[in-house]
C-alpha cells in the first residue's frame, strides 16, 4: 500500500492498494467524524461494489443514504446535480454531514461539485474505479458540471477528505475504458516523468500500483504549487484542450481519455509541423498512444472543432493556451491567437 499527501489549502491522503473497500467506512470515519454518509454512484458502478461500501460506512457508525445515476457523461449535468442537491436537502443533510463518490471521472466530478456547493460547502470524500479516475480526476478538487456549450465549464475548487483508490476495483473495467485510463498516464509521462514514460512501454497492468502512485505524485506536487490553475498546473492539460472539443464532437461516443489520446497526437503533430518540437517528441507519442490501442484521429474537421474550442475554459480573450512538450519528461504553455488556431489545428490533422 502507498500514501500520497497532498498538501494544499486541505491537507488530504490519497491510499493506493488492494482490497481498500471493505474498510473504508473505518478510513473515512479517521478523517470525516460525520453522522451520515451520501454514497454517489452510477448505476454500473453501483451494481458492483456499492453494497460493499455501504455496509463498510453502516459498520462504522454512519446513516448510509445512496444516490445512482445513470452511467456516462450525460448525466454530468445539471439536473443531476441539483437532483442530488435536492435529495440532500431532503433527507435532511448538515454541513457536518458528508458525501462519498464511488465511481470514475463523471461521478467524483458531479459529487464533488455538490459537495461544493450545498450550504456552501460540505465534506467529501473520493473512492475511484477507474484508471483515469484513479491517477488524475479524484486527485486535485477540480469539481464540474457540463453545460450545452462545453465540458466542465460550471464548476469549483473544492479538496477532498480523503481519496480511497482501490485498484482492485480495475479489474472489472472493459478494456477500452482501461486503455481510456491509459491515455492520462502517458500524458503525465510526456509532461513531467521521462522514466515513466519509457516504463510504459511494457505495460502498466503489472505495476498498476508504482503507476498510479507515480501519477498521483505529480499531480500532488503540481497542485501543491498551483492549487487554484493560474500557472504550472496548466500543464496537466496536454492533450485536454482539442481533446474536449473531439469528445464533444462525438457527442460524448468518444471516452474521455480516447479524446485525449487524439488531443496529444493533433497537438504534437501540430507542434512539429510548426517547428514547436522536434518531430521525434512527436513520434513517440504516437508510437506510445498506438502501443496502448488508443485512437490517434479524429473524424471531424479543423472548423468543428475550433467552433467548440472557442468555449474552452482555457481560452483569455483573443487567445487560447495549449500545452506542448519539446522533450518527454517536461511541457510548456503556448499562447496561440485565436484567430491562428484553425490553422494549427489543420496542421495537426494533416497526415504526418
Amino acid at each position: 500500500m502507498t500514501t500520497v499527501t497532498v498538501k494544499a489549502s486541505k491537507t488530504y491522503d490519497i491510499v493506493i492498494g488492494e482490497d481498500l473497500l471493505g474498510d473504508a467506512g473505518n478510513r473515512i470515519r479517521a478523517v470525516a467524524p460525520a453522522q451520515s454518509a451520501m454514497l454517489v454512484s452510477d448505476d454500473t458502478v453501483d451494481a458492483l461494489y456499492g453494497d460493499t461500501v455501504a455496509a463498510s460506512l453502516a459498520e462504522a457508525g454512519f446513516r448510509v443514504e445512496r444516490f445512482v445515476f445513470p452511467h456516462g457523461e450525460a448525466s454530468k449535468s445539471a439536473g443531476t446535480w441539483l437532483s442530488l442537491l435536492n435529495t440532500l436537502a431532503a433527507l435532511r443533510f448538515t454541513r457536518s454531514d458528508l458525501l462519498v463518490a464511488l465511481g470514475g471521472g463523471v461521478v467524483g466530478d458531479l459529487t464533488g461539485f455538490a459537495a461544493a456547493t450545498y450550504q456552501r460547502g460540505v465534506r467529501f470524500v473520493q473512492i475511484p474505479t477507474t484508471l483515469l479516475a484513479a491517477v488524475d480526476s479524484s486527485v486535485g478538487g477540480k469539481t464540474a458540471i457540463d453545460l450545452e456549450a462545453g465540458k466542465n465549464l460550471c464548476g469549483a475548487f473544492w479538496q477532498p477528505e480523503l481519496v480511497l483508490c482501490d485498484y482492485k476495483t480495475l479489474d472489472t473495467l472493459p478494456e477500452d475504458v482501461f486503455r481510456a485510463g491509459c491515455a492520462e498516464v502517458i500524458k503525465y509521462g510526456v509532461i513531467a516523468d521521462r522514466e515513466l514514460f519509457a516504463r510504459l512501454e511494457g505495460g502498466v497492468a503489472d505495476k498498476l500500483e508504482s503507476v498510479i502512485a507515480a501519477c498521483v505524485r505529480i499531480k500532488r506536487d503540481i497542485v501543491n504549487e498551483d492549487e487554484f490553475d493560474t500557472g504550472r498546473r496548466a500543464v496537466l492539460n496536454f492533450g485536454h484542450t482539442v481533446g474536449h472539443a473531439v469528445e464533444q464532437c462525438s457527442r460524448f461516443s468518444l471516452s474521455h481519455g480516447a479524446s485525449v489520446a487524439i488531443g496529444m497526437v493533433i497537438v504534437s503533430r501540430a507542434a512539429w509541423k510548426l517547428g514547436l518540437c522536434p518531430r521525434e517528441v512527436y513520434e513517440q507519442i504516437l508510437s506510445m498512444v498506438r502501443r496502448y490501442g488508443l485512437p490517434e484521429r479524429a473524424a471531424f474537421r479543423s472548423g468543428e472543432l475550433l467552433a467548440v474550442m472557442g468555449s474552452d475554459k482555457k481560452r483569455s480573450g483573443d487567445a487560447i493556451f495549449l500545452i506542448l512538450s519539446r522533450a518527454i519528461g517536461s511541457a510548456f504553455v503556448y499562447q496561440l491567437p485565436v484567430a491562428a488556431l484553425g490553422d494549427f489545428l489543420a496542421a495537426g490533422l494533416e497526415d504526418a
